[in-house]
């Protein structure tokens, strides 16, 4: 079964090279634009991954993230930006729209995505391996709302979640201490 899981996985994010299996280098992910990343472009950066939406309580946090993205970038820290409207239909946009919102509102540089699903039957498999390797402190899976962010090392392993409530900027020093390593 776990061969099958594997050769699945492999078919949907291409040919994975060992030492990327249990990073999230191992996936391709579509960007705003349409064009297919792999998230192999970012060795060696520290990531925050986070899910985001445009009509959300805590849309704010944009602003924040973008802050932290500028502030620490040339120290190689890159944060993705993942639409979901899975939580109210708060992302209900096309790309084009998220786009233009994420750039005319809050004047966001970091990279965007696609917009995917982060919970159920159609997770994109990225969000799957950060649930497993990330749970939240009391043990669920599951993403509880938009803006969830993980924080990525620069070997592409997940370090910790932090859940929507925590501001950007409460997570400053886990970025730094990522950075110095």
């Amino acid at each position: 079964m776990k061969k099958l899981a594997l050769a699945v996985l492999l078919a949907v994010v291409g040919t994975v090279h060992a030492a990327d299996q249990d990073t999230v280098y191992q996936f391709k992910m579509r960007n705003i634009d349409g064009k297919m990343v792999p998230l192999s472009k970012y060795k060696g950066k520290v990531l925050m991954i986070v899910n985001v939406a445009s009509k959300c309580g805590h849309t704010p946090q944009y602003a924040g993230l973008e802050k932290l993205y500028e502030k620490y970038k040339k120290e190689g820290f890159v944060i993705l930006g993942f639409p979901c409207n899975q939580f109210r239909e708060q992302e209900p946009g096309t790309d084009k729209e998220i786009k233009a919102f994420c750039t005319s509102k809050y004047n966001v540089t970091f990279p965007l995505f696609d917009k995917i699903e982060v919970n159920g039957d159609k997770a994109v498999p990225l969000y799957q391996f950060l649930k497993k390797a990330e749970p939240e402190e009391g043990g669920s899976t599951e993403i509880g709302w938009n803006f969830t962010k993980f924080l990525i090392d620069r070997k592409g392993h997940p370090l910790k979640r932090f859940v929507t409530k925590v501001e950007p900027e409460e997570t400053e020093s886990a970025i730094q201490e990522a950075l110095k390593k």
